[in-house]
């Protein structure tokens, strides 16, 4: 480290400091102080909703996934499948592959009593459909009151309903429930709706509310009675990452018959992921926005600070430092409070957003209020998962910006006038 650099270092420290105690020197301070403090609310501000967002998605995907599977394999027309087991068996061969299980898709209408709601139907293999889906742990919990896919039985025609379709029909384990299926079936007075009384055999909680209110289960062989089928219209399969599924779909799309089509997790809910990193980038822009004002309150402090210390920099001038010294102090000053403040927000922020499970709950108890309705945001809880990835950048631009806001002032401190300065000191 040169001696030049050195006092550059000594003196723009002081000057962040605000030097001598005076009244105009801590006003100057005072305004360094708000610098640093707008600059770490905003990076704090940017870690904590990056971090949100991220957890948010994460949480939704993970309780989607507890339904949803991997990779489907449906009919094109929408009919049954053609060689479902010779397809299974190919598919099984696949080393991505862990789990495959067939099933019927449609949609239904439930009623009981007055009350009738629009439901996805699913028809699925009790025996199966645990190593396509994690779900059956939690709906086989019997501790929980939930008896779970294994009380399906064919021929017995038994649903397991989501948890907030149960609650919103006032439906009980054993209660009957009428299943009303679209393709009706003609008669003399014309073509009557297919109507068959079901009994509620069990309750599955995924987390996700979409599902929990909307889906229901039944044996695969029931299923096919009641819609007129003739087997399974698809295979859903898990894979060993499920971030690979694009991939896999692609590797197997060439071995399936005609007449199927196959598509992953991810073209599933395209709209809804494409929207959530939409919000995600603006909601970037927009508080960085807030970085870049709380950057740019350093040139009036800079330029504060430079009014202040013209005799100062008078003084050494005189004893030989170059303008470019001169310059360098500044950006020193610039620089630490730049510095400073975005270090503090980060931590500030990554506090915020690791103990963010504990805060929010404490928070909706003070104002007795739910942040997160899960039938408006999917979830109930408040997620976070900070990544580096998304706070490298934060950190970053909010250097970049503090750098950039001491140019001007810092130049125009190096273009003072020794003999003009001391003037009238």
């Amino acid at each position: 480290m040169s001696f030049e650099f050195a006092y550059e270092l000594v003196l723009g420290w002081r000057y962040t400091r605000a030097g001598r105690a005076t009244r105009r020197n801590g006003f100057i301070s005072f305004i360094s102080g708000v610098s640093m403090l707008g600059i770490g609310l905003g990076v704090a501000a940017l870690v904590i909703v990056l971090s949100v967002m991220n957890g948010f998605q994460k949480e939704v995907r993970d309780r989607m996934l507890s339904v949803v599977s991997h990779i489907e394999v449906v009919s094109a027309d929408g009919g049954a499948l053609q060689d479902v087991n010779d397809t299974l068996k190919e598919i099984r061969a696949n080393p991505n592959v862990i789990g495959a299980a067939p099933f019927i898709a449609a949609q239904a209408l439930l009623a009981r009593g007055e009350d009738m709601k629009g439901v996805l139907v699913r028809g699925i293999d009790p025996a199966l459909e645990p190593s396509v889906i994690d779900l059956s742990e939690g709906a086989q919990a019997k501790s929980a009151g939930l008896l779970g896919i294994n009380a399906l039985k064919p021929g017995e025609f038994g649903v397991v309903l989501g948890i907030d379709l149960a609650r919103q029909l006032g439906l009980r384990i054993g209660d009957p429930v009428t299943l009303i299926a679209p393709n009706g079936q003609v008669t003399p007075a014309g073509v009557l709706p297919r109507l068959k009384q079901m009994q509620m055999v069990g309750v599955f909680n995924s987390g996700h509310y979409e599902y929990d209110s909307a889906l229901v289960m039944m044996h695969v062989a029931d299923a096919g009675k009641i819609f007129r089928l003739e087997g399974p219209t698809g295979i859903r399969l898990k894979i060993k990452d499920l971030h690979q599924a694009r991939a896999v779909a692609r590797q197997l799309a060439p071995s399936l018959p005609l007449g199927m089509g196959i598509r992953d997790w991810t073209q599933q809910n395209r709209t809804w992921f494409a929207a959530v990193q939409v919000e995600k980038r603006m909601m970037f822009i927009i508080l960085t926005l807030i970085v870049a004002v709380a950057a740019f309150n350093l040139v009036s402090t800079l330029v504060m600070t430079v009014t202040d210390k013209r005799a100062d920099i008078a003084i050494l001038r005189t004893l030989g430092a170059s303008p470019k010294s001169i310059m360098g102090v500044f950006m020193v000053q610039g620089a630490l409070v730049g510095i400073i403040g975005t270090l503090g927000g980060m931590l500030l922020g990554l506090l915020i957003a690791f103990n963010i499970d504990v805060i929010v709950p404490a928070l909706e108890a003070i104002f007795q209020a739910s942040f997160l309705p899960k039938d408006i945001y999917l979830i109930s809880r408040m997620p976070s998962d900070p990544q580096m990835s998304d706070i490298l950048p934060v950190v970053l631009i909010s250097l970049m910006l503090s750098f950039v806001a001491t140019l001007y002032p810092s130049w125009r401190a190096s273009q003072v006038n020794p003999a003009e300065a001391l003037r009238y000191e």
